[in-house]
């Protein structure tokens, strides 16, 4: 997704680039990190000294396009599924994320530990 992202836009920072996928900035950073390691992305001076920007290395930018296409099929994928289920998958992962905040799956355990 950040592949993505990063190529729909341009350069980003870290904070941006987290926010735009709906991750925290310490999670993104260390993807980044990974994702530098491996030649995707590198970083590059921001509108300040003190700002660094993710770009897309060459390498990154030869496989974005595959990276969209396979997005696109699993959407479309995910599309096809939900129309055949009684029950959207999207509905049931609100539904979890709802009973989840009321009670960890962590606090379940332990009750049942405690038992």
């Amino acid at each position: 997704m950040e592949l993505l992202r990063l190529h729909a836009r341009g350069p980003m920072t870290i904070t941006e680039l987290a926010e735009s996928v709906g991750r925290t900035h310490s999670a993104l950073s260390q993807k980044v990190s990974a994702m530098r390691a491996a030649g995707l992305v590198r970083t590059v001076p921001g509108a300040d000294a003190r700002s660094k920007k993710v770009a897309l290395t060459a390498k990154a930018k030869g496989i974005v396009e595959l990276l969209a296409a396979e997005w696109r099929a699993t959407e479309a994928a995910i599309t096809e599924l939900e129309a055949e289920l009684p029950y959207p998958m999207t509905q049931v992962v609100r539904d979890v994320e709802e009973a989840l905040a009321r009670k960890s799956f962590h606090d379940r355990i332990a009750e049942k530990l405690e038992s």
